[in-house]
C-alpha cells in the first residue's frame, strides 16, 4: 500500500511592496556547484523564494517570466574594468554609464573598477574621484580596486583607512609601466606585508617592465616604431618570470595573491604550478585572450587591438587558456574593458608607445565565455558560472550576497537562452567605441532578459536602464574563501558535491527541458573523463569529478617550463626537490 503524500506547506508571498516583484518560473538554475530546476521569487531587489512551483503562493500583479527551456544563472561579475580612465592626454570612451549599460547588455551585473592614482596623488583623494564618477552614472552595481603607484608612509596610512573605512579590500601592484606605476620588488614586498596585516587581497599587473623599458629602447633605435613592436617589447615569458617573481614575493609575505589579466599558457601553468605547492594565488584571464588571437588579426588593423598584457599571437593561446579555467590553474574571467575610438588608437601610429592601450570586452564576456568553454565543451555551465561570476564575489568578500541563486542574495540573474546566437558588431553593441575587436563572431549563448537588483533591464534584445540605478558595495577585508585556506584554519573549501553529469544525469536533464549544449565534444564524456583534476593541495573553487583532457599532458607530469617557446608539450620526468641547492624550501619547483 503507497504511503499517501504528504502535504506541501506553501510560501505566502506578502502584498508588502509593488515594485520589483518578479516571478521566474520553469527555469533550470545553474549555480557554481550544482543545478536544478526550480522556480524564483524576487521582491524589493532580493530573492524571497527558490523551489518548485507548488511550494509557493503568488499574489496577484507580480510580473512572470517564463523561463522554459533557458538556464537562470547568476549576473556576471566582471573584477576588472577600466571605465572613464584617464590615459595620458585622452579618456576612454566608456564612462560609467556606456560601460556598465553595456556590461548589462551582456549578463553582467556587477563590475568593479580599478583607482589609478597619479604617483604622488592621495589614494584616498583618488577614490574619492572615482566614487564621483561613477555614482551618479552606474547602471548595475560596482565595487573598486586601489592601485598602489607609489610607495610611502603616507600611501601605508591610506592603505589602512581604504581597508577599515571604505570598502576596499584589494589593492592592486603594477609590475610594468616603469616611471609610471611601477613598483620594484622592495616596494612590493613592503605593500604585500602591509595587505597582508589588514587581511586583505594583493593583486598585480604581471609583467616585467625593466624588460619592457629595455626592448622598447631598443625598438625604437632600430627604427620598429608600428603595433607590431608592441608584443615584441613584451613577450609571453616577459609576463611569465614577473608571474613566478609574484607568487614567490607573495608566498613570502604569507599574502593572499590575485594575478589580472593573465594572457598565456605559460602563465597558467605556473599559477597552477604554485597552487598545487599550497600557495594562496588565483588567476584572472580576459575575454580578449579567450575570445582571439592576433594571428587572424590583417596587420593594417592590429593598431586598434593593442592592449596590456597583449592578445598573444598563437591560435592556440584561446584554448589553452580555457584548459587552464577548466582544470582550475585560472580561476576568474574579467574583461579590462577600455575602450578608445579608432582616432585615439591611430595617434601612435608612429610610435607604438603612445597608443592607448586597451579594448572593449564587458558586453561580450559572457557570450564568448560560452562559446569558447561550454559550446567547444571545455567546460560545464556550472564551471561556467563559476569563472563569470562566483570564483570573483568569493574572492572580493560579496559571496552570497553576489555570485549566488539563493533565498536572501541579491537578484542580479540571467535567464540564459544557449540554444540561441548572435553575431557580434559595433552596429549593435552598446558600447560607445566605433569598432569592436570581436566584430562579426557569432556566438552561442546570448542573455535573454537580465535583472540587476530584480529590475528587468535587458529583454530580448532591449536594453532599458537608469543612470545611476546602481550602487557601490562595499567589499570588507578578510574573504573567508582566501583567509580561512592562508591562515591554515580550513582546508581547500569543500562544497556539495555536484549532480553526476553522466548521460543520464545532466545530459538528460537538459534534454527533458529541450535545451541542447552543442560540442565539439558531448560534455558528459568530458566530465566523465576529460579534464584533469586538480592537483593535491590545489586550492580548488568548484568541486567536480575530473579526469583527463584526452590527448593532452597531465601538468603535473610536465617539469617547469617558464617559456612556451622552450616547452615542446612532451611529457618529462618529474624530479621533487625536496632539499635544493641552498637549503630547504617550500616553494612550487
Amino acid at each position: 500500500m503507497s504511503e499517501s503524500p504528504k502535504p506541501v506547506k506553501k510560501v505566502p508571498i506578502h502584498l508588502q511592496s509593488a515594485q520589483n516583484r518578479v516571478y521566474i518560473r520553469n527555469g533550470e538554475i545553474v549555480n557554481h556547484d550544482r543545478s536544478f530546476k526550480a522556480d524564483v521569487y524576487i521582491e524589493d531587489g532580493v530573492i524571497k523564494f527558490v523551489g518548485p512551483a507548488s511550494e509557493i503562493t503568488i499574489p496577484g500583479g507580480v510580473r512572470t517570466v517564463d523561463a522554459t527551456g533557458k538556464l537562470i544563472l547568476p549576473g556576471g561579475i566582471d573584477p576588472h574594468t577600466h571605465m572613464q580612465r584617464p590615459v595620458g592626454d585622452t579618456v576612454a570612451v566608456d564612462d560609467f554609464y556606456r560601460g556598465t549599460k553595456a556590461a548589462v547588455a551582456g549578463g553582467t551585473t556587477m563590475i568593479i573598477d580599478c583607482v589609478l592614482p597619479k604617483k604622488h596623488e592621495s589614494l584616498v583623494e583618488a577614490y574619492d574621484k572615482w566614487r564621483s564618477w561613477a555614482d551618479p552614472k552606474v547602471c548595475c552595481d560596482y565595487g573598486l580596486h586601489v592601485g598602489i603607484t607609489w610607495w610611502s608612509k603616507s600611501v601605508s596610512e591610506e592603505v589602512a583607512i581604504l581597508c577599515k573605512e571604505l570598502g576596499v579590500n584589494s589593492l592592486k601592484m603594477y609590475m610594468a609601466d616603469k616611471g609610471v606605476y611601477m613598483l620594484n620588488d622592495s616596494e612590493l614586498l613592503d605593500v604585500l606585508e602591509k595587505i597582508r596585516s589588514l587581511n586583505g587581497v594583493a593583486m598585480v599587473h604581471a609583467e616585467n617592465g625593466d624588460i619592457i623599458a629595455k626592448n622598447t629602447r631598443n625598438l625604437l633605435a632600430e627604427g620598429i616604431r608600428g603595433p607590431e613592436a608592441h608584443e615584441l617589447s613584451r613577450q609571453e615569458e616577459v609576463e611569465a618570470e614577473a608571474v613566478f617573481r609574484a607568487c614567490t614575493l607573495a608566498h613570502q609575505m604569507k599574502t593572499p595573491l590575485y594575478v589580472a589579466g593573465v594572457t598565456s599558457k605559460s602563465s597558467a601553468e605556473i599559477l597552477g604550478r604554485a597552487r598545487r605547492s599550497g600557495y594562496c594565488v588565483f588567476g584572472e584571464t580576459l575575454a580578449r585572450s579567450i575570445g582571439l588571437s592576433m594571428n587572424g588579426v590583417r596587420k593594417s588593423e592590429r593598431i586598434y587591438f593593442i592592449a596590456s598584457p597583449p592578445i598573444r599571437m598563437s591560435p592556440e593561446t584561446p584554448r589553452q587558456l580555457m584548459k587552464s579555467l577548466a582544470y582550475d590553474d585560472l580561476q576568474v574571467t574579467g574583461s579590462d574593458n577600455c575602450t578608445f575610438n579608432k582616432g585615439q588608437k591611430e595617434s601612435g601610429s608612429g610610435d607604438f608607445t603612445k597608443i592607448p592601450n586597451g579594448v572593449n570586452g564587458a558586453e561580450d564576456r559572457m557570450s564568448l565565455m560560452w562559446e569558447k568553454g561550454v559550446h567547444q565543451g571545455l567546460l560545464d555551465p556550472c564551471r561556467f558560472v563559476a569563472v563569470t561570476s562566483t570564483n570573483a564575489a568569493k574572492i572580493f568578500n560579496i559571496y552570497p550576497q553576489k555570485g549566488r541563486i539563493a533565498i536572501g542574495s541579491d537578484a542580479d540573474l540571467v535567464i540564459w537562452n544557449p540554444q540561441a546566437t548572435r553575431t557580434i558588431s559595433k552596429a549593435t553593441h552598446h558600447h560607445a567605441c566605433d569598432y569592436n575587436i570581436f566584430e562579426g563572431m557569432t556566438v552561442h549563448g546570448v542573455p535573454e532578459c537580465v535583472l540587476v537588483r530584480g529590475r528587468v533591464c535587458a529583454e530580448n534584445g532591449v536594453v532599458r536602464v537608469a543612470e545611476g540605478f546602481g550602487r557601490f558595495i562595499p567589499m570588507a577585508v578578510r574573504p573567508p574563501f582566501v583567509y580561512d585556506i592562508i591562515e591554515g584554519k580550513v582546508q581547500p573549501t569543500e562544497e556539495p558535491p555536484q549532480e553526476e553529469y553522466t548521460n543520464g544525469g545532466m545530459s538528460k536533464k537538459f534534454a527533458e527541458l529541450d535545451i541542447q549544449i552543442p560540442a565539439h565534444e558531448p560534455i558528459s564524456a568530458m566530465l566523465a573523463g576529460n579534464l584533469p583534476m586538480p592537483g593535491e593541495g590545489s586550492i580548488c573553487s568548484t568541486p567536480s569529478n575530473r579526469g583527463r583532457v584526452d590527448g593532452k599532458r597531465d601538468l603535473q607530469e610536465s617539469s617547469f617550463s617558464i617559456s612556451e617557446e622552450l616547452d615542446n608539450s612532451g611529457v618529462r620526468s618529474s624530479i621533487k626537490v625536496k632539499n635544493p641547492p641552498g637549503g630547504k624550501s617550500s616553494g612550487f619547483w
